[in-house]
């Protein structure tokens, strides 16, 4: 409907709340407090050489750092809990921001060092395929002679061993752009140390989860940030059992993706699983010199010496790293903290706090192997106070702050959400009048139900964003509707 059969009324301001978001500041990034001296330069020289903000050099790094750890070390807090190393980043900004570049000075390095690996997968692989083609020739003269002998009523032979060339060498993927579920399976099974996602823009991927596949994807990705094991259905072959479901995921998106999403989506965890980054944008300037390109990658290589270990079954497991006395009082305290941030936390940002033990669990890992493979450090076999006071600063006096700027829209009570879901939904249509059947139809999140829609019509009538029309009911029966007619303001 995009005409009224009445005047157009006189309409008060709206309360401003519906019309835009309340958008809190970026909190300073404490990357000295985080990082050791040289790769707190690094990410500081990196930036500066892209022309972006540190923030999103930083997130890059934790989420590349992490995935390259994967399976080999998890962080066990203490007996009952342990954590991977995954640490998924969200960098949001407008296209103009340098998401992209900032993410190429850690992406960059992570293929320059999957570079050799693959190479040497290729040689491997070249030779399997000469063993194959001898295997299938000595299949196809077993398989003869075992006709021959069952012609001449004699036994036949045994298969030779010569007849099988074994699996094919698996060529590693340490990163990933875009790939199925049951091709990320195929590489984790063959790969059980993990691997990285990287989306130049995260909300195609997230929004395709329900659109293509009816949210099949959802469960997957949920267990993936956990490593969590999961069975890989796969089309015309026997599923996968994974026992550590491991995959780090960065990316980008812009502000007004992440608005819709947060409007669109149900919260069954999954956008709270990222790690916001929204820092202002950065000043245009001329590039400075960046010294020590090549610190990442050395780090890296590093990263790749620590390995899995064998378990009971023949199979591989992490090994665990375990808090120290003095980490785990911290984390007692750090867990009280969250207690309170939770009381004054609504929608998506409490999910993202409740989370948040687990998180600086995760990064005093990362922070501690970061610390061994670029600064020096001993090798991590204990978490330090240290190591958790240094992740725990991120995380409360960053990542939190980044979250309530990022999920400004959806960090406030059921109702009011429903009702920016609803104005979002208005503008998407453009509508000037619609009806609550209309908005039913369209089976939002937060809008599908008149027990969910109803509130949010009341809260916007009271603030002067909406006005209900009665229409009289048709000549031939029936009972009066409401239409609801917009104030201009809302659509401007």
């Amino acid at each position: 409907m995009n005409e009224t059969p009445f005047e157009e009324p006189v309409w008060p301001d709206p309360a401003g709340r519906f019309l835009r978001a309340d958008l809190p500041p970026a909190p300073r990034l404490p990357l000295a407090e985080t990082l050791g001296p040289r790769l707190a330069q690094w990410v500081t020289d990196a930036a500066d050489a892209k022309g972006a903000p540190p923030d999103y050099v930083l997130a890059g790094l934790l989420s590349v750092a992490g995935a390259t750890i994967g399976n080999a070390r998890w962080v066990h807090v203490w007996k009952g809990w342990a954590e991977p190393p995954i640490i998924w980043t969200m960098c949001i900004g407008l296209p103009s921001a340098g998401k992209s570049p900032a993410l190429d000075t850690v992406v960059q390095p992570l293929r320059k060092v999957e570079r050799p690996l693959r190479a040497k997968a290729d040689d491997e692989l070249a030779k399997w395929k000469e063993w194959a083609d001898l295997a299938a020739l000595a299949e196809r003269e077993w398989k003869t002679a075992v006709t021959a002998a069952i012609r001449g009523g004699e036994t036949p032979p045994e298969r030779p061993a010569s007849c099988d060339a074994g699996p094919a060498p698996h060529v590693p993927r340490l990163i990933v752009n875009d790939c199925t579920i049951e091709r990320l399976g195929a590489i984790i099974n063959r790969q059980p140390r993990g691997t990285l996602q990287c989306r130049d823009e995260l909300a195609g991927w997230l929004e395709g989860m329900n659109r293509y596949s009816s949210g099949s994807d959802r469960p997957f990705w949920l267990e993936a940030y956990g490593g969590r094991g999961f069975t890989v259905e796969r089309m015309g072959r026997e599923p996968l059992t994974i026992d550590r479901l491991t995959i780090g995921v960065m990316g980008g998106i812009q502000p007004d993706r992440l608005k819709s999403l947060l409007f669109k989506s149900d919260d069954d965890g999954l956008l709270a699983r990222f790690m916001p980054i929204w820092p202002e944008p950065v000043p245009l300037h001329r590039p400075g010199q960046w010294t020590d390109e090549a610190l990442l990658e050395r780090t890296l290589e590093c990263l790749l010496t620590l390995d899995m270990v064998a378990d009971e079954h023949g199979g591989q497991k992490p090994v665990f790293v375990p808090f120290t006395d003095a980490a785990q009082k911290l984390m007692d305290d750090f867990r009280l903290a969250v207690r309170r941030w939770e009381a004054g936390a609504e929608g998506l940002l409490l999910s993202f706090v409740g989370k948040l033990p687990g998180l600086a669990a995760r990064l005093s890992l990362v922070l501690a192997c970061l610390d061994w493979a670029a600064e020096g450090s001993d090798m991590p076999n204990e978490v330090q106070a240290d190591h958790f006071a240094r992740a725990a600063e991120l995380v409360g006096n960053y990542a939190l702050p980044m979250a309530r700027r990022a999920y400004a829209d959806a960090a406030v009570p059921q109702d009011e959400r429903s009702a920016r879901r609803l104005v979002a939904t208005i503008r998407e249509k453009g509508w000037q009048s619609f009806t609550a059947r209309q908005v039913m139809q369209l089976e939002r999140a937060g809008l599908a139900r008149a027990a969910e829609l109803d509130p949010a019509l009341s809260l916007l009538e009271d603030a002067d964003c909406i006005r209900a029309v009665v229409q009289p009911a048709q000549p031939q029966g029936g009972r009066p509707s409401r239409l609801f007619i917009l104030n201009p303001a809302l659509l401007a």
